[in-house]
């Protein structure tokens, strides 16, 4: 995958100004709106068109989607913040749903996107119709699992990726943590990925010199029970164990679970076929508006 797969087809591409940052989009499709949030791994290089590019092209058939890469990601702007990133984030979302002119959406989010997601609902829950969740925390800075290590050993990774010069071995050590199956960490996209850290330095040095303050969700999440939820989770992922997304079980009072197995922290990646067909058959039940 080369910096151009990385950013997704300039054709759907979009920015506007949100508080001074830039934020970049894609508007693919036509239908009701879906909105898309990207996953967790190397800033700048992991967006919202890489974490949704295998599954993007069939949802646009019947969705217009959305997909709106985080200031510090792809072609979004460097961001300094103090404050829990998820709420940073949630807020950018917003600002993109009032330029288009959209009240209300079902939200999609991978990683930290599901976080965002449930932000969103938690903030504004008029706002969001349904949640399609998976390899995420309730919480920014993390609920500390019973049972798992914490932090997890692809937190340790992306700390290591993150800190000093742009290096191509500890972005595929993230990468190989991130997901099941290490042929999917192709030389390609490590390299694109490198390209793009060196290309666009001022990300990474803005997230440096950030603070995601902690802050917990998981008690408030009882309050979302208007909120259809479903939970998509890898059975390996590395990052967020799967006894989080159990949890989800016993605090999203309408939420359904369903566990992929051979999948890590990307399963919009690793295990695409099976993650539409669930992800689908949620979204029809939803009512037309």
């Amino acid at each position: 995958m080369t910096v151009h797969g990385l950013l997704g087809d300039p054709a759907t591409g979009r920015t506007l100004g949100v508080d001074g940052a830039r934020i970049h989009y894609h508007d693919v499709g036509d239908g009701p709106v879906l909105i898309m949030l990207q996953a967790f791994g190397p800033l700048p290089g992991t967006t919202a068109w890489l974490t949704y590019h295998r599954v993007v092209g069939t949802l646009a058939a019947t969705y217009r989607c959305i997909l709106i890469d985080y200031p510090n990601f792809g072609r979004s702007s460097p961001v300094v913040f103090d404050e829990p990133v998820h709420d940073l984030y949630a807020r950018t979302t917003f600002a993109v749903m009032d330029a288009l002119g959209i009240p209300s959406a079902p939200v999609m989010g991978v990683s930290t996107g599901g976080t965002v997601a449930l932000t969103m609902a938690l903030t504004a829950p008029d706002r969001v119709r349904a949640l399609v969740i998976g390899s995420c925390e309730a919480s920014t800075g993390g609920d500390p699992p019973l049972l798992a290590p914490f932090p997890s050993e692809v937190h340790r990774l992306f700390e290591d990726c993150q800190s000093g010069l742009p290096d191509p071995g500890r972005i595929r050590r993230l990468l190989t943590g991130i997901v099941h199956d290490p042929a999917l960490v192709t030389d390609e996209l490590v390299t694109a990925m490198h390209d793009l850290r060196v290309s666009e330095p001022e990300h990474a040095l803005a997230w440096a010199r950030s603070r995601s303050v902690p802050h917990t969700n998981l008690a408030a999440l009882a309050t979302l029970a208007d909120i259809p939820a479903l939970v998509l989770h890898g059975r390996h992922d590395r990052m967020v164990p799967l006894e989080q997304a159990l949890r989800f079980l016993g605090h999203l009072p309408k939420a359904d679970l369903v566990v992929l197995n051979e999948c890590g922290h990307w399963p919009t990646v690793e295990r695409p076929d099976a993650y539409l067909d669930h992800a689908r058959t949620f979204l029809n039940t939803l009512a037309p508006r």
